[in-house]
């Protein structure tokens, strides 16, 4: 029995969750719980040689002090994974918590106007490595890609931060998932 608009329950499932409707159950219960881990809530950049882009995305961590490295997990068929590849870089936009509204903005691939800077009509710079980076963002790390690790339908990019700052005041709130009414995946 799959899930309305998906492609059905997936296991591993623990002892006693045996049927497909138990299965069903369970993974609803796995995505709540997964749900509950807390999680910031970011808009990631990419750029190839004709285009650019802004993603809404959750998977983002610091991974290494020295050198100075971040992740982020891309789903395999995002227009963001094909840019990342493409350009060898990302850039991570650190989103004030007054702007929540606007990662919703991000949920699909951007229009793309070069003449105004924009992307869906939102200003837009551009620092060392051409990644597009959000001109209203509290702060932003500028990332040249160094290593991609396949994690099952997503792609782990580890990017090295080679730029970073603040736009906005250092003592901003910056956006967490609990702050919207999102969830992702699980």
């Amino acid at each position: 029995m799959a899930e309305p608009g998906g492609s059905g329950p997936i296991g591993p499932y623990p002892p006693g969750v045996e049927t497909d409707e138990q299965r069903v159950e369970y993974d609803k219960l796995r995505r709540r719980v997964l749900w509950k881990m807390p999680s910031g809530l970011y808009v990631v950049g990419s750029r190839g040689p004709e285009t650019r882009n802004l993603m809404t995305a959750n998977w983002v961590t610091q991974l290494s002090f020295d050198p100075k490295w971040v992740g982020v997990g891309i789903e395999n068929a995002a227009l963001t994974h094909e840019l990342i590849v493409q350009g060898a870089s990302f850039s991570v936009c650190f989103i004030d918590r007054e702007d929540r509204a606007i990662v919703r903005k991000f949920t699909k691939p951007v229009e793309f106007d070069e003449t105004a800077q924009t992307l869906s009509g939102f200003p837009f710079i551009e620092r060392v490595t051409g990644a597009p980076i959000l001109a209203q963002s509290v702060a932003f790390l500028d990332c040249e890609l160094r290593e991609q690790v396949s994690a099952g339908n997503h792609t782990f990019f580890v990017g090295e931060v080679v730029d970073c700052g603040f736009l906005r005041g250092e003592q901003t709130p910056v956006l967490g998932m609990e702050d919207t009414r999102m969830n992702y995946g699980g």
